[in-house]
């Protein structure tokens, strides 16, 4: 019998609104067969579809600062008992485009699959990254209490969060890359290019497209005026099949 399917997010701040939830939890029920739980961990579930689980993120013993520099509350997820989850969870960035199916991420085994993104970066070796990533819920508890024991320390040393759940977590695997593309290193145009070509959508077999930094996704579907990339890259206006994505998941054009 197949393990309990459970995608977990989470939402803090006011850098993505309930918008980003609900047009997530459309893409992930449009590109997963069967049943599964979506579950946003968040202290503001307003505006919230009501197939969205909330459950508040729990305090780990975090400080204000450590929720904008990295992603530390999401370590939170990897306590011994999370509100009573059971089963394979799949994490996945509130910034992150559903572009295919999704089940066969919950098949990929391992104490923790995450993104590898020392191609993207032309490095040696693997880096993790946790825009996407799935584990066995309750599995993975010494993470939290080990981050609760040595908090100052280990943030220090670490930085951001999945610098830590890198040197955390043994046997980490990492998905195929051709599943995942990132907007930053695969999609935008070269410069002086990028001043005359939109970005192209991500090429068939990707199944998710991570966004890290600017632009994010609604700068693409409700751009700002001027350029809406980081300089020296430049883009402008909507781009069109970032703005059909959103508006066929329930997001808004305006």
């Amino acid at each position: 019998m197949k393990q309990p399917r459970v995608v977990l997010c989470m939402k803090w701040g006011t850098l993505y609104p309930a918008e980003y939830v609900n047009v997530l939890y459309r893409a992930c029920r449009a590109n997963i067969s069967g049943d599964f739980r979506f579950v946003c961990l968040t202290q503001e579930g307003e505006g919230l579809l009501p197939e969205v689980e909330v459950f508040p993120i729990p305090d780990i013993g975090l400080e204000h600062r450590h929720y904008y520099h990295g992603a530390w509350p999401k370590i939170a997820v990897f306590q011994s008992s999370l509100y009573g989850l059971s089963g394979r969870a799949l994490f996945i960035d509130l910034d992150t485009v559903i572009w295919g199916a999704l089940d066969p991420l919950f098949e990929v085994s391992g104490p923790l699959v995450a993104i590898n993104n020392a191609p993207w970066t032309h490095e040696a070796g693997a880096r993790t990254m946790s825009s996407v990533f799935a584990f066995d819920l309750g599995s993975l508890g010494h993470v939290v209490t080990d981050l609760q024991a040595r908090r100052d320390e280990l943030i220090a040393r670490h930085d951001i969060e999945q610098e830590y759940l890198h040197h955390a977590v043994s046997g980490i695997g990492y998905w195929p890359q051709p599943w995942l593309v990132s907007f930053k290193y695969h999609l935008r145009r070269p410069l002086i290019i990028d001043r005359f070509l939109p970005p192209p959508p991500p090429p068939v077999g990707v199944r998710l497209l991570v966004f890290h930094g600017r632009p994010r996704p609604i700068d693409l579907v409700r751009p700002p005026p001027g350029n809406w990339d980081r300089f020296p890259h430049h883009g402008s206006g909507a781009v069109s099949w970032m703005r059909d994505y959103w508006l066929r998941h329930g997001g808004q054009a305006a």
